[in-house]
């Protein structure tokens, strides 16, 4: 019996073991579903429809892509490699040359794993309501014996693209770095994709003017058996190596990006880490105040579990916030409903309209560099003037009944503060932010996992410990397995 295509196929993208769960067999399957559900119905003209595929550097890379291909062409469709990318030099292509794409990663997940990120043309996202579920099903009927192509299908070509010089001076012309003092940049690429991109953008290795960025290379080996640690940024662990080394080379900034480099970790000068949503914050107000420089109101889009300081600082500069719940595809999706300027999450996905609405890690480095560069303060100094209240970070709790947890939680806090705001917009956040003391949580249950994801913030440290406290011991009355924070 064929594999159930609903454990490596969710929300967002194709994530699995190989060849366990994602093998040459279903890569070839989902790159004919995706020819029948979304490139062939939005084609136009007389020419024949083409996708854009790259892969980041895991050793299985190569055959998912052959393989992914080969279901195409099958369809009729032409197939464009571009070769080992960053997820949003998958992006930059599909925008820049207008066409369909497909990305070949597991982002930070282990050596063993490999998935596939969807895209439509223009880099608009192909999400479980935007097409996901359609192309599971085509799929799943395709690897349990349906037609293997489309009716009278003429076979599509196959042919190699070099698009790293165009994506490197594509976001060079985003942001202008030539009057910056000048910085020494360590960048920990934790053998990913970085180590590709972040030569040609913030080095000369596209042949582009040098740029007054001393750069300090950690882990630049594309290695996809991670040998030195995880390209998970998000992990405290991960980010030892890139603080020390900050520290031991007088490093004005770290930079850490994950497996596909699409997300990019801040650690300033004292090897501390900056937040996520005080990056979100730094790189907003840089982009509201370019539009309103142009005479534009702009929307900036964050999602439910940023800090408070991210729609309280833009909207004190003069910009409309739009609060959305977690996810890539939710935040594309609201990114083009408003024609947001930026958006950014808390997981350091940031995302600009002048990138075709999605996410790039790199152009968010290139504006905190240039935010940087152009002022004498230190870049602790800097992000301080963002993070003016105090988080938990996210915490997991593995729970029995995700549920009755949840709602245990609720009932206890409508009873201690009856004026509490409670919002169902990603799983519950329950706020006190307009009465003092200040705070506010987050709970949502994890798509895949039997996990309780925590997250608050307060005024002060000691009101944040304390609804932290309060909320995980009513939370872990039913934990099993133990927790995982």
């Amino acid at each position: 019996m064929a594999l159930d295509l609903s454990r490596i196929i969710k929300a967002y993208d194709v994530r699995g073991l190989v060849p366990e769960e994602l093998s040459p067999a279903v890569a070839r399957a989902v790159g004919a579903a995706f020819a029948r559900v979304v490139v062939l119905p939005e084609a136009t003209g007389d020419a024949r429809p083409s996708v854009v595929v790259g892969r980041d550097m895991r050793d299985s890379g190569p055959a998912l892509v052959d393989a992914f291909a080969a279901g195409l062409t099958a369809e009729g469709v032409d197939v464009v490699r571009i070769g080992l990318c960053s997820t949003d030099g998958l992006y930059h292509a599909s925008g820049a040359l207008g066409l369909p794409g497909a990305m070949f990663t597991a982002s930070h997940n282990p050596a063993t794993y490999n998935g596939i990120k969807l895209c439509r043309t223009g880099a608009r996202p192909v999400g479980e309501s935007t097409g996901l579920t359609e192309i599971r099903e085509v799929a799943q009927a395709l690897l349990d014996g349906g037609p293997e192509t489309g009716a009278d299908a003429e076979v599509g070509h196959v042919t190699d693209r070099e698009t790293l010089g165009d994506y490197a001076r594509f976001l060079r012309g985003l942001v202008d770095l030539s009057g910056n003092r000048r910085l020494k940049v360590v960048v920990d690429a934790g053998n990913g994709m970085a180590g590709l991109t972040v030569p040609a953008v913030l080095g000369t290795a596209a042949g582009l003017p040098e740029l007054p960025v001393d750069l300090v290379p950690v882990y630049f080996e594309l290695d996809g058996t991670f040998p030195n640690h995880e390209a998970n940024p998000l992990e405290p662990a991960n980010l030892v190596d890139l603080q020390t080394a900050v520290v031991a080379n007088g490093a004005d900034i770290g930079l850490a990006f994950d497996g596909d480099a699409d997300r990019c970790f801040v650690v300033d000068e004292k090897g501390v880490p900056v937040s996520p949503s005080a990056i979100t914050a730094l790189v907003g107000l840089r982009e509201v105040d370019k539009e309103k420089a142009a005479g534009r109101v702009p929307a900036v889009i964050h999602n439910l579990i940023t800090s408070q300081a991210v729609p309280d600082l833009l909207s004190a500069a003069g910009a409309r916030t739009v609060r959305t719940r977690v996810g890539h595809s939710f935040i594309k999706a609201e990114m083009a409903a408003h024609e947001a300027v930026f958006g950014g999450e808390h997981s350091a996905h940031y995302y600009f309209r002048d990138f075709f609405y999605a996410d790039t890690g790199m152009l968010a480095a290139l504006h905190v560099l240039a935010a940087l560069g152009t002022q004498d303060h230190a870049m602790s100094e800097l992000s301080e003037m963002f993070e003016p209240y105090v988080g938990s970070g996210e915490i997991n709790s593995r729970v029995a009944d995700a549920a009755a947890a949840t709602e245990r939680v609720l009932d206890a806090y409508r009873t201690a503060y009856p004026g509490i705001a409670v919002d169902t917009l990603d799983g519950v956040t329950v706020s006190h932010w307009d009465a003092h003391p200040q705070w506010w949580f987050n709970l949502r249950a994890s798509n895949t996992e039997p996990l309780l994801r925590l997250n608050v913030e307060a005024a002060d440290e000691d009101i944040m410990e304390k609804v932290r406290d309060d909320v995980l011991s009513l939370v872990r009355g039913t934990t099993t397995e133990g927790d995982d924070a």
